[in-house]
C-alpha cells in the first residue's frame, strides 16, 4: 500500500460539508481535499487516515448499468481484488434488494469471502447499495477504499440474512434518502468497522441504522439531516473512540415528533427481533445539534456509557427521552432503558413517561447535572448512585426509587422527591431497581404484524429464491414466491414500510 499518499490528521469531529439533495453528483476530488481540510483537531484523539478517490491508483474498472444487476458478484467463491474502480447506475426496488442484495453494486452471497482492497465504488441508482454482504457464512473484507452512493435507499455497506462484514479505513459518504453509510436490515449479521470517515446527507439516513451487531473503532461518524445512530429491536452498536456528530434536522417520519442524535426502538415491521436493544459508547465525542441526545420508544434497552465526551448543543433538548411514540401498541410502547455512567460526566434532563421504565446507574465517580422528570411523577424511575459518583440538581425532580451515599445529591436549591416524598440532602437512601422486561416477552421472540413473518423466533432469514442468483445472468429477479417463499410457512412477509416517507429512519 501506498501509505505516503495517504494524508494523516488528528481527528476528532470530522466535519464534512455535503451535498445537496438525494441527485446530486458525487464529491468531486477537489470538493473532498476541501471537505478534508475541514477535519478538526483533537489531540486526545487517535490518528486516523481520511482517504479520497486521488489516494487509490485504479488498475481495473467494472462498470454495470442494468436495472437489478451487479458491477461485482461473488458467489460461494474466495476471490480478492485490489486498485479498482467500480461504478454501478441501474435501479430496483422493495425486499429483493434490501434483503437480499439485488443491485448492490458489489455483492457476495452464499458462503463466499470476497475481499477488496483500495477500490473506489460509486452508485447512483435507487436501491444501489455500495456493498452487500448476504448471508450466514459470507464475508466480505474490504480496506482503504472509498464508497460514495447518491440513489435513494443506498447504503454504504449493507449486511443481511446474518452475513459479516469487515471494514477497516474507509470513507463513505452517502447523499440519498434512507441511506445509511453502515446499515443492516432483514436477518442482520455482524459488522465491524475500524477506522475511517463516514457521512450521511439524506433524510431518514442516519450513519449507522441497526439491526444487526455493529462495532465501530476509532471512527469519524456525520449526520447531516438524520438520527446519527439507529437501533432496531434486540441489537445493538457499539462505538469505541469514535467521533460522532448528528444534526438530525429533517423528518422521516410523522410518527415521532422528536428529533435526536441516536435512536432506540422497535418498529414492528418484521426486520428485528423484538429484546433487549443495545448502545455502547466507550470514550470518544457524541455532539448533537438539534434536539434530544437519546430517544428510545417500543423496546427495552442497556445504554452503557464510558469516559465519553458528549455534549449537546440544544439548549430546549433533553439527554435521555423514553415515550411512547406512533411505532408499537398504544399504552405499552413506551421506552424501558437501564442507562450505566462509568466514569462518565454527563448533562442534562431526562423525561421519562407514563408508560416508560428507567434504571440510571452512576458508578465509577460518574457525575450527573440534570433532572428528571420536572414537571412531576410520571414514568417509574429508579437512580442508583455508587461512593464517589454525584447527582446535581438543575430544577426539581421526580423519582420512584433511589440508591445514594450520604453526600451523593446536591439539591442545588432544588427538590428532589422519592416516592412522593421529599428527600433530605445529606441522607442515605437504600432502594431497588426496576425489572424490565421486554413487552414481547422472551428476548427471543416477536410477533410481526400479521402474526408470521421471518425472524419470528430470531432466526436467520429463509434463502433467497433460486434463480440463478440476484440477476448474474442479465434477467430479471424471479417474482417472490407465492405461499412457499421467504417466509417458509406458506404465508408471505409483511409489507416493508414505505421508505420514501414516513415509516423509519432506514
Amino acid at each position: 500500500m501506498r501509505w505516503s499518499k495517504y494524508s494523516f490528521i488528528l481527528a476528532g469531529s470530522l466535519l464534512v460539508t455535503g451535498l445537496a439533495g438525494c441527485q446530486s453528483s458525487v464529491l468531486t476530488d477537489s470538493e473532498q481535499k476541501s471537505s478534508e481540510a475541514e477535519a478538526s483537531v483533537d489531540s486526545d484523539t487517535s490518528v486516523k487516515s481520511i482517504l479520497s478517490k486521488e489516494d487509490i491508483t485504479v488498475e481495473n474498472s467494472y462498470d454495470n448499468s442494468n436495472d437489478g444487476e451487479h458491477a461485482i458478484e461473488v458467489d460461494g467463491e474466495e476471490v480478492e481484488y485490489s486498485n479498482i474502480s467500480v461504478s454501478k447506475s441501474g435501479d430496483s426496488e422493495g425486499d429483493e434488494s434490501d434483503f437480499y442484495g439485488e443491485n448492490a453494486t458489489v455483492f457476495a452471497t452464499n458462503k463466499a469471502t470476497l475481499t477488496i482492497k483500495e477500490a473506489v465504488i460509486q452508485s447512483n441508482g435507487t436501491h444501489a447499495n455500495g456493498v452487500f454482504s448476504y448471508g450466514e457464512g459470507t464475508t466480505i473484507n474490504i480496506s482503504d477504499s472509498v464508497i460514495e452512493t447518491t440513489g435513494n435507499c443506498s447504503g454504504g455497506l449493507m449486511t443481511t440474512g446474518g452475513g459479516t462484514m469487515n471494514a477497516s479505513n474507509l470513507t463513505i459518504h452517502t447523499t440519498g434518502n434512507s441511506s445509511a453509510a453502515i446499515r443492516s436490515d432483514r436477518g442482520g449479521g455482524t459488522v465491524t468497522v475500524d477506522g475511517g470517515s463516514y457521512t450521511t446527507d439524506g433524510t431518514g439516513s442516519p450513519v449507522i441504522y441497526s439491526t444487526a451487531a455493529i462495532t465501530v473503532n476509532d471512527s469519524s461518524l456525520e449526520s447531516t439531516a438524520s438520527e446519527g445512530v439507529v437501533v432496531e429491536g434486540k441489537n445493538s452498536v457499539t462505538l469505541n473512540n469514535c467521533d460522532l456528530i448528528a444534526d438530525n434536522n429533517t423528518k422521516n417520519s410523522d410518527k415521532s415528533d422528536n428529533y435526536n442524535a441516536v435512536m432506540i426502538y422497535q418498529s414492528m415491521s418484521g426486520d428485528a427481533a423484538a429484546g433487549t436493544a443495545s448502545f455502547t459508547m466507550n470514550g470518544g465525542t457524541l455532539k448533537n445539534k438539534n434536539g434530544d441526545v437519546f430517544f428510545v420508544n417500543n423496546t427495552a434497552c442497556d445504554i452503557n456509557l464510558s469516559n465519553a465526551d458528549i455534549v449537546n448543543e440544544d439548549g430546549s433538548g433533553v439527554l435521555l427521552r423514553a415515550a411512547a411514540a406512533g411505532w408499537g401498541n398504544e399504552g405499552s410502547n413506551g421506552g424501558k432503558v437501564n442507562l450505566t455512567a462509568q466514569g462518565q460526566t454527563i448533562s442534562g434532563n431526562m423525561v421519562v413517561d407514563e408508560v416508560s421504565v428507567l434504571n440510571l446507574y452512576l458508578k465509577e465517580d460518574s457525575s450527573w447535572t440534570g433532572a428528571i422528570n420536572t414537571d412531576g411523577q410520571k414514568g417509574d424511575v429508579y437512580v442508583e448512585l455508587d461512593d464517589g459518583s454525584t447527582w446535581t440538581l438543575t430544577s426539581d425532580s421526580y423519582v420512584s426509587s433511589l440508591t445514594c451515599e450520604e453526600g451523593s445529591i446536591n439539591l442545588n436549591g432544588h427538590k428532589l422527591y422519592v416516592d412522593g416524598k421529599e428527600y433530605e440532602e445529606g441522607t442515605a437512601v437504600s432502594g431497588e431497581a426496576i425489572e424490565i422486561v421486554s413487552e414481547n416477552g422472551d428476548d427471543s421472540q416477536m410477533t410481526p404484524p400479521d402474526g408470521n413473518g421471518p425472524m419470528g423466533d430470531g432466526s436467520t432469514p429463509p434463502e433467497k429464491p433460486d434463480g440463478n442468483g440476484p440477476m448474474g445472468d442479465g434477467s430479471m429477479p424471479p417474482e417472490k414466491p407465492d405461499g412457499n417463499g421467504p417466509m417458509g410457512d406458506g404465508s408471505t412477509p409483511p409489507e416493508k414500510p414505505d421508505e420514501s416517507n414516513t415509516s423509519s429512519p432506514k
